[in-house]
């Protein structure tokens, strides 16, 4: 099983992995669902990580609030990007849509474009998108070479288990395309659970480790 700590610039990070963390999602602002960690923060992580053997991906995201960006703020994520790319990180995370809650194409083969050579997760902006439309938006991210989809399967703040029935289908109509990543209320207590119900071999939350401040 990959687990994915979700982790809240530096602090965290080295106890994170001597508790079993194998990847990083790397965030600032938790407190809003993540946005763009600083400079200092993405190279001290990625020189702590890559001497534990641990892959990075940082989080591309100019504020909180909804997934539709301005062009300023596309600018802003661009110039982000291109800085965590030079700085070694092994993947990066965004989402962007449009005001009618569908995938903002233009903005996303930007950043894909960008990120040529790295990982992409695509965040729960996922979520935001019509259930309906949600295939639809798999087979665009993966005909585009978009690794990974992180969803929660539902609205926020449902149990991760009242989603298991969506988050299959999910999962089926990626079919190995694209990796279909389940996060959002999955800690090391229901993990395995997760595992074993879904078929999945990754899965992400900020409590996916024991951690002694929790």
């Amino acid at each position: 099983m990959l687990k994915e700590f979700c982790a809240e610039n530096y602090t965290d990070l080295p106890q994170a992995i001597a508790k079993g963390a194998n990847r990083i999602e790397l965030c600032d602002n938790l407190a809003v669902g993540g946005t763009t960690p600083s400079t200092g923060v993405i190279e001290e992580a990625l020189s702590y990580t890559g001497e534990k053997g641990v892959t990075v991906m940082t989080m591309i995201r100019p504020r909180g609030g909804d997934f539709i960006y301005t062009d300023i703020e596309l600018k802003i994520m661009h110039t982000d990007l291109i800085e965590a790319k030079k700085l070694g990180t092994d993947g990066v995370v965004f989402g962007c849509l449009t005001p009618s809650n569908w995938l903002d194409e233009e903005a996303l083969e930007m950043l894909i474009d960008n990120a040529e050579g790295l990982q992409i997760t695509f965040h729960m902006a996922f979520d935001a998108i019509a259930k309906e439309r949600q295939f639809e938006a798999i087979d665009w991210l993966a005909e585009r070479g978009v690794t990974r989809i992180l969803t929660h399967g539902g609205p926020s703040g449902t149990p991760i288990a009242d989603n298991y029935d969506h988050l299959k289908a999910l999962i089926a109509h990626a079919n190995e395309r694209i990796i279909i990543l389940p996060g959002g209320g999955i800690t090391f207590e229901n993990a395995q659970e997760v595992v074993d119900t879904l078929g999945v071999t990754e899965v992400h939350g900020t409590k996916i480790v024991p951690l002694d401040s929790l």
